[in-house]
């Protein structure tokens, strides 16, 4: 009872000094003044009581944080224990929300076809190259590697990533940057790249000029793959034995690293001519050993020419006639044993030249009236006109 009156006796003083305070401040001070003193006491003892309230917080949390720290661990938190291949697959499944399939089921492999949409990159490829069967069949075997692998997983089983870095070989103009794009869209619908873009690099995108300037190169377009496709160009540029002071070596080291550790991450697919390619990997064995798949591009035929060409003008809403294409064909015979034939690239360059010189021929007659028909066909006067007829020596 005596401390419960001490109590109340100390809260009644607390009480009574401001209110003593406020009547002697109000009877002797300014008015101004004492609203100014009046405010700031008020301002002070909230600060007062909020730092109070603050602080009790904080001490009850210190207080609490022993008794967190002895609490035993949650079991789905306790530290994983060794897993055999099977339950590795088990928990890669988990984790994209799948659910493995039992010992029992079966699958349809047309059916993943069709749900990864392998078959319309096929289809794509189908149109937009002509012949290419090699290469295609290739192509083909690596999508049913990669497929069969991806139905394994359904029922956990367990394998290697397997090794996707490539080697496109052969002359310019066969293709080999459009499979590459086909081969990256492919690799990201299968789930074996994160986006299924192509970065396209030669040896001036990578190799430094100076000291010091070729790393901080390689791994900016390296960083920009990430998670696509490096596709190198004339890759056999990137080392020259002859030149002791070249960087090139620099950038190898890197490229080396790179498709060993972030395999997983990254597709590196390089090209160039097949002899200066098979000459690149005798000097540089460890470039050769990552390599997986080397795919040689043969040159076209002069029926698979002409049907590039067909094709080529029927995009653009252009067509030969039977003479113009007869022209053409005798055009493409004398052009391939020209140096410097690009193949495809050869057959567009002379449809482009073929086009300038039909729209001549027309304006050269602006009076005459033109069809539809017209404005679309291309006569043998569009072909023969070609300077090659007369200097079988000219590059194009």
């Amino acid at each position: 009872m005596l401390g419960l009156a001490k109590l109340n006796l100390k809260l009644s003083l607390l009480l009574l000094a401001p209110v003593v305070a406020v009547v002697l401040g109000w009877s002797y001070l300014p008015r101004f003044v004492f609203i100014l003193l009046l405010a700031c006491a008020s301002i002070a003892a909230l600060s007062v009581a909020l730092g109070r309230d603050a602080w009790r917080q904080a001490h009850r949390a210190a207080a609490a944080a022993p008794a967190a720290k002895a609490a035993p661990l949650p079991a789905a938190k306790a530290a994983p224990q060794p897993r055999s291949a099977g339950r590795r697959a088990q928990a890669r499944a988990a984790k994209r929300g799948e659910v493995l399939l039992p010992p029992d089921a079966t699958v349809t492999l047309s059916e993943e076809r069709a749900a990864a949409g392998v078959d319309d990159v096929f289809t794509s490829l189908d149109n937009e190259l002509v012949g290419l069967v090699p290469v295609k069949k290739k192509v083909e075997e690596i999508a049913s590697l990669l497929l069969v692998d991806r139905v394994r997983q359904k029922f956990g089983l367990s394998a290697p990533r397997p090794n996707l870095h490539m080697c496109f070989t052969g002359d310019p103009g066969t293709g080999k940057t459009t499979v590459a794009l086909k081969m990256a869209e492919l690799l990201h619908r299968l789930g074996y790249l994160e986006s299924g873009h192509v970065v396209h690099a030669m040896r001036d995108d990578l190799v430094g000029e100076f000291i010091g300037h070729t790393a901080p190169k390689t791994k900016r377009v390296l960083d920009r793959a990430m998670g696509g496709v490096l596709f190198i160009d004339e890759a056999y540029y990137l080392y020259r034995a002859s030149d002791s002071k070249d960087y090139g070596q620099e950038c190898i080291d890197i490229l080396l690293q790179v498709m060993e550790n972030d395999r997983d991450k990254l597709v590196v697919i390089m090209a160039g001519y097949k002899d200066r390619m098979d000459g690149f990997f005798e000097s540089n064995p460890g470039m050769s050993s990552r390599i997986a798949h080397h795919i040689d591009f043969a040159p076209y035929h002069l029926d698979e020419l002409v049907a590039i060409g067909r094709a080529m003008l029927d995009q653009a809403s252009y067509y030969l006639s039977d003479e113009a294409e007869a022209a053409f064909r005798d055009y493409l015979t004398i052009r391939m044993d020209q140096p410097r034939f690009a193949n495809a690239r050869s057959v567009r360059n002379e449809l482009e030249r073929a086009r300038l010189r039909h729209a001549h021929r027309l304006a050269s007659e602006a009076h005459v009236d033109r069809t539809r028909d017209d404005l679309m066909r291309l006569e043998p006067a569009d072909i023969l006109t070609s300077p090659i007829f007369s200097l079988l020596g000219i590059d194009e």
